[in-house]
């Protein structure tokens, strides 16, 4: 019983592991927009379950910025379990497929307004990747276009991407995206509160690493091998590091999943995974939301 207790725990938290520094600027620096075109176009993803009428945490971002800034929120299922209408992988995938069309639409009518991609929680794990793939070079809109990337719990965070907040330790759940941001490094700021699970999983923690990969493999391509040989084997690597099957027996034991079994229903209870628009950031005592919103407003 205990067994198949631990395997269920696994499976849900597989499915929701991935769902769910620095305090300068980037300046502007790029030709006015267009008459009747926004100089800031905002594209923002919410989190799982925040989908149709409701734009959940990022609105404390987004709501009543001025006319010159334009936000869009990018429909897509926000799902996770394989019960739903569509699994983790697929989710997300929808919502990078769809913010990706959004910016290019923009990018074409309106060649003089540059772009803002923003998340929260698997909103930020596909802005993230839209990211990525703008900055590494095969991304739908050229690099400069992007003025400012804001990620609020990543579940693809990486020790080295731009932190906004107190320090904390471990990467995103999903592990850190192969290539980085690229070219939009110095646009992109993460932001993740101890104790956030999602985006602070700790480098010996090889349950819910697991957990946080093969909720990204929920819906693979062909395409994407040699990402997921890079990632499955960075996971591997550690673990072989640490100590290998030995270090795993100790984590999956009736007693370790005891124990797990608490800390994700603390975890869960605690609340810290919704609260960043109460978590401060900078020493002037401004907020994830709030710094977010300040910085929309610098670089439009």
């Amino acid at each position: 019983m205990r067994a198949r207790k631990a395997l269920a725990l696994f499976s849900t938290f597989a499915c929701l592991a991935a769902a769910a520094v620095v305090g300068s600027t980037v300046g502007a620096g790029s030709a006015a927009a267009q008459p009747g075109c926004p100089s800031l176009y905002v594209v923002a993803i919410p989190g799982t379950w925040e989908h149709g009428n409701d734009v959940g945490l990022l609105g404390a971002v987004t709501n009543g910025l001025p006319r010159n800034i334009r936000t869009d929120y990018v429909g897509y299922p926000a799902t996770a379990f394989p019960w739903e209408a569509d699994v983790y992988g697929v989710s997300k995938q929808q919502a990078v497929n769809n913010a990706r069309g959004m910016v290019t639409s923009m990018v074409g009518a309106c060649p003089g307004t540059r772009i803002a991609l923003l998340g929260y929680s698997q909103g930020a794990d596909a802005a993230g990747d839209l990211a990525a793939e703008i900055g590494t070079g095969i991304g739908a809109i050229p690099a400069n276009k992007v003025a400012a990337v804001g990620l609020l719990s990543d579940p693809r965070r990486s020790p080295t991407d731009a932190l906004v907040g107190p320090p904390v330790g471990g990467a995103g759940a999903g592990g850190p995206r192969v290539g980085g941001f690229g070219w939009v490094s110095q646009q992109t700021r993460t932001f993740c509160a101890a104790g956030d699970l999602y985006c602070s999983t700790a480098s010996d923690d090889f349950f819910v690493r697991g957990a946080g990969f093969f909720a990204q493999l929920s819906d693979p391509s062909p395409a994407n091998i040699w990402r997921y040989s890079q990632e499955g084997g960075a996971i591997v690597n550690d673990l072989l590091a640490a100590g290998g099957v030995g270090v795993l027996q100790q984590q999956f034991n009736d007693q370790a999943n005891e124990r797990r079994e608490q800390e994700l229903r603390t975890f869960y209870q605690s609340g810290i995974h919704q609260d960043y628009r109460n978590y401060v950031v900078d020493r002037n005592g401004a907020t994830a939301t709030q710094w977010l919103r300040n910085w929309l407003l610098d670089v439009a």
